[in-house]
């Protein structure tokens, strides 16, 4: 049995584990939050080197992307150095090929249509492909990098505007401490209302649950949130605030939608290959024979 272990800077609450299987191939997939230590992340990690097929590195990007530039976040390459056997990955390599095609696929069999839709992605240098998809389809897209990464209330409605953006700030920000970013541990479990006329001018909310999670407002008008990484209370949660639907780009595994660093622990381990020599073809491929199929859940109401 193959084994991938997700150590995240998130909150410990939402640990969980599965067995499943994959082309046959029996896994174990395991999720552990370290409420923000990173010490403690990096301890879990050396101790399991070696151990398991894969890690997946939860809570926190090794890189942010502009275009075809990436950046590495210094918090995260210190994390990613403690497995020295075991392959280890953060979900980009899903995040430009799964996820960009699940929005493809959504809009091609006319579930979401998104054509002139009003599409809020609350960081597009985290999911470049998703923004690329929005922005081919002919979504009217704003970039919420500033708002939600850095609390400065400016949108931004262009792919070159990102790119621009975060040409120039990329450089120092990915030398900050993480947790000035980006919400770990105990701080994903708190919810802040602010931003809202972003929010509610949204007719579909995509992008990392807890960037879309730390600030809504408790009451939307029935949008559509695209997501993953979702718990049962996360549906609760949800529900609750008026959202309409939710699609999740990975699948649901005994009432959990894992992060994309965990699935693509699994295609890694699947490949048996170093995360640096697979290819978005190797990916696409390989999704192409799992038949990996976003979930949909509707809650309530509908946009308004």
């Amino acid at each position: 049995m193959k084994r991938v272990m997700s150590v995240s800077l998130g909150s410990s609450r939402r640990n969980h584990g599965v067995e499943t299987e994959f082309l046959g191939e029996k896994f174990r997939i395991e999720r552990v939050g370290t409420d923000g230590d990173m010490d403690l992340a990096i301890s879990i990690i050396r101790e399991l080197d070696g151990r398991v097929d894969a890690f997946g590195m939860g809570g926190i990007d090794l890189y942010i992307y502009a275009g075809n530039k990436r950046y590495i976040l210094r918090d995260a390459k210190r994390i990613a150095s403690a497995a020295e056997t075991t392959p280890i990955v953060d979900g980009s390599g899903l995040k430009n090929t799964l996820e960009k095609l699940v929005i493809e696929k959504l809009d091609t069999q006319g579930l979401i249509p998104f054509r002139d839709r009003k599409v809020l992605v609350v960081s597009g240098v985290d999911r470049f492909g998703m923004a690329e998809a929005f922005t081919r389809l002919g979504a009217r897209v704003t970039f919420g990098d500033l708002i939600f990464g850095l609390g400065i209330p400016i949108p931004l409605h262009s792919l070159k505007s990102l790119e621009r953006v975060a040409h120039c700030l990329a450089p120092l920000v990915s030398q900050l401490p993480f947790r000035v970013l980006y919400p770990t541990g105990k701080k994903q479990e708190q919810v802040v209302p602010k931003f809202s006329s972003f929010y509610h001018a949204a007719e579909i909310i995509a992008g990392d649950f807890h960037f879309i999670r730390r600030y809504m407002p408790k009451k939307m008008n029935g949008q559509i949130i695209i997501t993953n990484s979702i718990t049962t209370e996360d549906l609760d949660f949800l529900k609750d605030r008026g959202i309409s639907q939710l699609v999740t780009t990975t699948p649901e595994l005994e009432g959990r939608s894992f992060g994309t660093n965990v699935i693509e622990g699994v295609l890694v381990s699947i490949l048996g290959k170093h995360p640096e020599e697979i290819t978005p073809a190797d990916y696409s491929a390989l999704l192409a024979r799992l038949q990996i199929e976003p979930r949909i859940v509707n809650l309530c109401g509908s946009y308004r």
